[in-house]
């Protein structure tokens, strides 16, 4: 799952999105409002994790230029106000959850799985197809009764095309979701990273789940 981490305090920035990525989690970080509006602008996101306190513009600007539906993300306010009308002003101004600075790492993952499990517009935790079932909660793939052993970016690609069966991924749109938008990862990264997981998808007896539709990209049909 995609994450946009907004966070002025680089210190704290660069703990949450060390524990977010060892988490599963592909993030991108913002240390303003307006850098953040340009992320949320071009690039899709399941969470916007979000302080308040932010210069350029602040965390209420961030939220109200949210789309009102559609692909709108998942947004945690990660803040040290905790006056009752901050948080009122917060969730009405579009946030779907708050926590007060200082937090426990573990929380902020337990608010943003129980995020994802929320009926409207819910993501289920556990995929599974022909043969295949993923737990992205508990980061564990099975083929069968066997156990894959995959690496966080392949499983996350292989979380991206059973989220989304039936679409076809260019390897630029797989980069984005994988790596992040700022990588400096190349296209023959995507290359290998589906041959690997092919790899193993095949010697686990799930071989063919994945296609490569020529010019245009992988699918899970």
């Amino acid at each position: 799952m995609k994450l946009l981490l907004v966070e002025d305090s680089q210190r704290l920035r660069d703990t949450l999105a060390r524990g977010l990525r060892a988490a599963g989690f592909t993030v991108d970080v913002a240390a303003d409002g307006v850098e953040a509006n340009g992320f949320l602008t071009g690039f899709d996101y399941d969470f916007v994790l979000l302080d308040l306190g932010l210069p350029r513009m602040d965390g209420f600007g961030v939220l109200r230029a949210l789309p009102a539906g559609g692909a709108r993300p998942r947004v945690l306010v990660l803040s040290a106000r905790d006056q009752v009308s901050d948080r009122i002003e917060a969730l009405n101004a579009g946030a779907d959850d708050y926590l007060v600075k200082p937090f426990a790492f573990e929380e902020v993952l337990a608010r943003l799985h129980a995020l994802a499990r929320r009926p409207a517009e819910a993501r289920a935790d556990v995929l599974a197809h022909a043969n295949i079932q993923l737990d992205a909660r508990a980061h564990r793939a099975t083929c069968g009764e066997q156990a894959l052993n995959l690496t966080p970016r392949e499983f996350a690609l292989l979380e991206l095309l059973l989220r989304h069966r039936g679409r076809v991924f260019t390897r630029a749109a797989i980069l984005e979701r994988i790596a992040g938008s700022g990588s400096d990862v190349s296209d023959r990264s995507v290359e290998v990273l589906v041959f690997g997981l092919r790899r193993k998808l095949d010697e686990a007896g799930c071989a063919g789940l994945i296609e490569n539709r020529r010019g245009a990209g992988y699918i899970i049909a």
